[in-house]
């Protein structure tokens, strides 16, 4: 199986993780975001899967579709899995509840419908 191949895997991943971020913050602002940490670590992983995911896309696929920021993305998988003392939470706040909505309509619009068979 070429790379190329498993790109809409990836995105499904991508997906259903940036999903995720959208349904846990629903009643979330900013000071309770901070102040709970389980979410606040909810949050940080699922980012990081998208990211994971992101790096895997190919090369080819995210040449084509520059209207998603994989650079950023993956970038920020990295601070989250490597330098998770530098983490700024306001910055991820902002992330999950703004951007998170952008890339979701981004994928679904890439991503062939799913049959219900």
């Amino acid at each position: 199986m070429l790379p190329e191949d498993r790109d809409p895997a990836y995105l499904w991943d991508m997906l259903q993780a940036a999903k995720e971020v959208d349904s846990m913050l629903y009643e979330y602002d900013l000071a309770a975001f901070l102040a709970d940490r389980v979410m606040l670590r909810a949050v940080e992983r699922s980012i990081e899967i998208i990211g994971e995911a992101a790096g895997c896309v190919s090369v080819t696929y995210q040449d084509a579709h520059p209207e998603i920021p994989w650079r950023e993305i993956i970038g920020q998988r990295n601070i989250l899995a490597h330098e998770y003392g530098q983490i700024n939470h306001e910055l991820l706040y902002k992330t999950a509840s703004e951007d998170i909505l952008t890339l979701i309509t981004c994928i679904e619009e890439l991503l062939p419908p799913l049959d219900d068979d």
